[in-house]
This record gives C-alpha cells, structure tokens and sequence, in this order.
C-alpha cells in the first residue's frame, strides 16, 4: 500500500567547485583512513554556512581547512590547521564556531586565520567525535558527538550548550552515529540525523531543557549511506541530504515526501546542506567527494539561520 505520492526530483546544478590549486589527492591522511578506507581524496567538504554578507563557509575535513566562497563564486582559504573541521555555524554577533571531529568544539577567528579550543571535554571524557552544531535564537548551542557509533554501538550522543554559563547538557546518548540536526521553526522539536540508523529522529525540547518521547521522524529509502546534513524552511519542511543516493530529501512538517533534488555532479555523496542566495531560496549541497557545491531553488524560503537574527542592545 502507497502511503504517500512519490517525491518529485528535481536536478540541482553545480555552483562551484573547490579550485584545483587547492586539491591535493592524498589516501594516507588518518581521517581519510578511517572514513574512506582504499580511497584517495582531494577534499572533502563539510559545513555549508552563509555569513550576512553572503560569504559561504565550508570545511575540509581530512586537510584540517575551512574556504570562504564569495557570492560570486570566488574561493579563499581563510584557515589550515592540525584538525577535522566538520560542522560550522556562525554565531549573530560573528563568531565562528567549528565542531572538529578531531578537538571538539572550536573557535575560528576569520581575520587572523586562527583556530582555538573552547569545548574539548565532559567532566574529563573527551569527547567522541564531534560532528554538526545549530544555535537556536537565544544563542543556545547543539550539537551531535557521533564518533565511530552506529548501529553495532548505538551511544553516540546529542548535547546542549549554554555559551554564557558553560552549562553542557547531555539530552541523548543512545544514538546510532548522530550527525546533523536542526529545530522546526518554533523550537519545540530538534531533528536530528541517525546516519547508521538510516532515519531522523524527533526529540521535543521542553522550556527546562529536557526532552522525552523521542521518536523517530521519518525513515530513509535505504543504501550506503544514511541521513547526514539538515535544513528547514520557513514552512518546517525538512531537507535531509543523503550521501550514497546523491540527493537531498525534502519532507513536509508531517514527514509527507515531496521533493527529491538530484545532485548534479558525477558525486553521491551529498553530505550537508545550507539555505542561502536571493531571498534565501536556494538551497547550496556540499558533494564532498568531489568538491562541488550544488544549487536549487526551492519553493519556500529557508528559516534563517542564529547567524541573521539581530542582535538584541543590551
């Protein structure tokens, strides 16, 4: 029995690519070792955060460096360091804050090219492996400590962050590799990606912080992959890329599928997603393989991110 009409698929284009005088083929780096086993690779983007100027930001995970793309298409190399940059958010009062899935939470200054430590640590345990991060509008970080977990080791984790008391909370640790993750519009509810797990999972936030009857969202359609980068619209349909069928699905409030935006380049995988461009339409897909960025303009304008909320006058 068909539950829902079939998603239709729209083909996304390639806006950019990561220029070649910044590709160096390697297959001996650790990261790539672990992740991408018999595999040699130039780069491998992560990330995709627009500033309120229109610059794109994006990480490279194994070569420890985050790019700064123009509204034109134009790359800069803004940092390299000793690191696996991975998600990256920016704060509204500038700040740029990298999950590093080496280090833990990060702290990159875009000016001097620099990169610190700010969250390396829970009550002594280092962390697993930091993966993806989302301020909600009081500036209240989240973020998903995925590791090597998954379905054989279902302990990766979700925590909250309050910047200003240093308080960490820990609000799940039973998650089977926890990647990216995102609030509806009203932030009652953290989506948040269980790649291995191949689903998006529910979690209501509650006024206190707490959450309970979490369940799951939706499932996805299967294969190598699973649900990795997240974004929502203004209208709380959820767009969930999924690396290994080179798309990103995009799912109605209710988790109706609607549309599935086909990746453009030669790449599957397409690994995290950002709302951006004219009117915050379209929507820019890290192919990380690759090196590409692709580009669809999608019906609903995205919700806009911590980093475009004013900021409040003391």
């Amino acid at each position: 029995m068909t539950l829902h009409a079939p998603p239709v698929t729209v083909d996304t284009d390639i806006w950019t690519r990561v220029p070649d005088e910044y590709r160096k083929a390697s297959s001996t780096l650790p990261w790539i070792i672990a992740n991408r086993p018999g595999q040699a690779l130039d780069c491998f983007l992560e990330g995709p955060s627009f500033d309120r100027d229109g610059n794109l930001y994006v990480t490279d995970i194994p070569f420890g460096r985050v790019f700064r793309v123009t509204p034109d298409a134009q790359w800069s190399l803004v940092a390299e360091y000793d690191g696996w940059p991975n998600g990256l958010k920016i704060h509204r009062d500038g700040r740029i804050f990298i999950t590093d899935y080496k280090a833990g939470i990060m702290l990159l200054d875009p000016l001097r090219g620099t990169v610190e430590p700010i969250l390396t640590h829970r009550k002594s345990e280092s962390f697993r492996g930091v993966n993806d991060l989302f301020f909600d509008r009081n500036g209240m970080m989240y973020f998903t400590d995925q590791g090597q977990t998954g379905l054989h080791d279902p302990s990766g984790r979700v925590y909250r962050y309050d910047l200003d008391s240093e308080q960490l909370d820990l609000l799940l640790s039973n998650g089977p590799s926890p990647n990216g993750l995102v609030m509806n519009p009203q932030e009652t509810v953290l989506y948040v990606a269980m790649t291995r797990g191949n689903a998006v999972w529910r979690v209501p936030i509650f006024d206190d912080g707490t959450t309970a009857k979490v369940s799951i969202f939706t499932a996805l359609a299967g294969g190598i992959g699973g649900a990795d980068g997240m974004a929502v619209d203004e209208d709380g349909s959820l767009h969930v890329c999924d690396p290994g069928n080179g798309c990103v699905w995009s799912f109605s409030q209710w988790a109706e599928p609607r549309f599935r935006y086909h990746g453009a380049s030669s790449g599957r995988s397409t690994t995290n997603c950002a709302f951006g461009g004219t009117n915050n339409r379209d929507l820019f897909i890290t192919d990380s393989e690759t090196g590409s960025i692709l580009r669809v303009t999608t019906p609903t304008p995205g919700e806009a991110m911590f980093s475009h909320h004013k900021q409040v006058q003391e």
